[in-house]
């Protein structure tokens, strides 16, 4: 059985993924849940859940 080697990003390449990388991780934390966060518990009281 053969072990197949990590294709590695170099170059141009690894630098426009690296950029895209920290572009996400910037954004990852920007999205809101409150509004359904709200929802569930109404839902959740409702029935008696909480």
């Amino acid at each position: 059985m053969a072990i197949k080697s990590i294709p590695t990003l170099r170059g141009e390449n690894a630098k426009r993924f690296n950029d895209a990388a920290k572009k996400a991780e910037r954004k990852r934390a920007t999205v809101d849940f409150s509004g359904q966060a709200k929802i569930t518990r109404k839902i959740l009281e409702k029935a008696k859940m909480v």
